[in-house]
C-alpha cells in the first residue's frame, strides 16, 4: 500500500509539472496596434482634500504598465496610441467596526473610487469607461496605519484598473 501511494504521488507530481505550462488565460488582450499609452496625472474630483494622492495613484499605474505590459509610456497624449484618463471620484474614511462596550470605532475603512477612460486614438474609439473601487481597514486613531490603508486602497483600485486595461477577462 505504501509503495502504491508513493508511486501515485510521484505520478501526480510529474503530471502537474508537465501541465503547469500548458494553461493560459483566454480572453481579450490589448489590440496589437496599441504600443504606447499616455497617462496624464489623475484628477481629484472629491472634496476630501486628498489631491496629494493623485501623483501616487498615477505613478503606481505607470509603474505597473511599464513593468507588466508591452505598452510604452508616452508623455505627450497627442502622440500616444492610447490615453488613459483617470480621476479620484470618491474617498471615504468611516468606522467599519464598533467596540461593544464603548460603541466607538475600533477600526475604520478607507474606500477610494477611481474612474478611468481608456481611449484608442489610432482607431478613435473608447476601449472602456469604468469605475474601480479599493478599500482597506486600519486601527482607528493610528495615523500611520491610516496612511498605509489609503495606499492599500488605491493600490487595490489601480490593480483592478490595470487588469481591465490589459485584458477583458
Amino acid at each position: 500500500m505504501r509503495k502504491t501511494t508513493g508511486t501515485l504521488f510521484a505520478l501526480l507530481t510529474l503530471v502537474t509539472l508537465i501541465l503547469q505550462g500548458c494553461y493560459s488565460f483566454s480572453g481579450g488582450t490589448l489590440p496589437p496596434h496599441l504600443r504606447t499609452v499616455a497617462v496624464p496625472l489623475f484628477d481629484d474630483s472629491t472634496q476630501a482634500g486628498i489631491s496629494e494622492f493623485r501623483e501616487g495613484i498615477t505613478r503606481s499605474l505607470i509603474n505597473k504598465i511599464e513593468s507588466q505590459s508591452t505598452l510604452s509610456i508616452e508623455a505627450d497624449p497627442s502622440r500616444a496610441d492610447s490615453v488613459l484618463n483617470g480621476s479620484i471620484v470618491s474617498y471615504s474614511d468611516e468606522p467599519s467596526q464598533l467596540g461593544s462596550a464603548t460603541e466607538r470605532a475600533v477600526t475604520n475603512r478607507v474606500t477610494i473610487v477611481l474612474e478611468a477612460d481608456f481611449d484608442d486614438q489610432v482607431k478613435n474609439n473608447k476601449l472602456f469607461s469604468q469605475t474601480f473601487v479599493g478599500f482597506a481597514d486600519y486601527q482607528a486613531g493610528n495615523y500611520t496605519a491610516q496612511q498605509d490603508a489609503i495606499k492599500s486602497a488605491y493600490s487595490m483600485a489601480v490593480d483592478d484598473l490595470f487588469n481591465q486595461m490589459i485584458s477583458n477577462w
